[in-house]
């Protein structure tokens, strides 16, 4: 049974139902979530800090530094630690970081007025580190994660980048009923009418002179007919006019 619709995880992280737009998913609709329904995770024990005072920082510009963060988001508050990812053999940047403070009022100023602040000519993305503070966290290299982009297929939705969207209540009446034929969708929406005690939109009077109508499709000669638009017939009109006047023209003159 689906669980409570909220915009964003924030008492257990599912990797199935990060995959769902709506959370209404079922089954896995790519490799990547089918391996973290599987996969277990626990958060590494070298890192330090208080987790509710640090923040994710992601969609870093590959030359940013650890000074040039500290001295960007300094204006939020005091900073205790700055940990850029890098890559252990190349030693570049990854692109985001974890940036703790003294404080979490600090950290939640930071969360709410820093998202989308130019760093290096970049907007970042900032939201609070799921690696502690969410049960059940899987990170994106096991097929978790949150946000991402459609062309890598990997999306995952329930964060602050892609929240979830709420999902769409059927009625009881059209879950009950079947909708192979015509006639079945017409029941089911005369049950809904007069359950709902509204009238049809079209008159009983009004349906007899439609029928009575004569159309183009019925009228077997109509397309058997030859056609002329009245452009043509109009310049052919105009050419037969000026070459009666020319022949007059040149009557008189002979």
């Amino acid at each position: 049974m689906m669980e409570a619709w909220t915009p964003t995880f924030t008492d257990h992280y599912d990797p199935l139902q990060a995959g769902s737009i709506d959370m209404t998913d079922t089954e896995p609709h790519d490799n990547g979530i089918a391996r973290a329904m599987v996969a277990q995770y626990k958060a590494p024990k070298h890192i330090k800090g208080d987790q509710s005072c640090t923040i994710f920082v992601g969609r870093l510009s590959f030359r940013t530094t650890e000074d040039v963060l500290r001295h960007e988001l300094s204006k939020f508050g005091d900073i205790r630690q700055v940990s850029l990812v890098r890559d252990v053999v190349t030693g570049f940047s990854k692109g985001y970081a974890f940036v703790e403070f003294a404080n979490e009022y600090s950290a939640k100023k930071a969360y709410r007025n820093g998202n989308y602040t130019k760093i290096d000519d970049k907007p970042v993305f900032i939201d609070y580190e799921h690696d502690r503070s969410l049960p059940g966290w899987i990170p994106r290299r096991l097929g978790g994660g949150l946000g991402g982009k459609k062309e890598s297929g990997q999306l995952r939705f329930g964060g602050r980048d892609k929240p979830f969207r709420e999902p769409i209540i059927v009625p009881e009446a059209f879950r009950k009923n079947s909708f192979s034929n015509t006639h079945g969708k017409d029941k089911v929406a005369q049950d809904l009418t007069v359950s709902e005690g509204r009238q049809s939109t079209e008159p009983e009077r009004n349906r007899p002179n439609r029928e009575r109508r004569r159309s183009r499709s019925s009228d077997t000669n109509y397309y058997q007919r030859p056609r002329r638009s009245r452009s043509r017939e109009r310049r052919g009109r105009t050419h037969g006019t000026r070459r009666s006047r020319s022949r007059e023209r040149d009557r008189y003159r002979r």
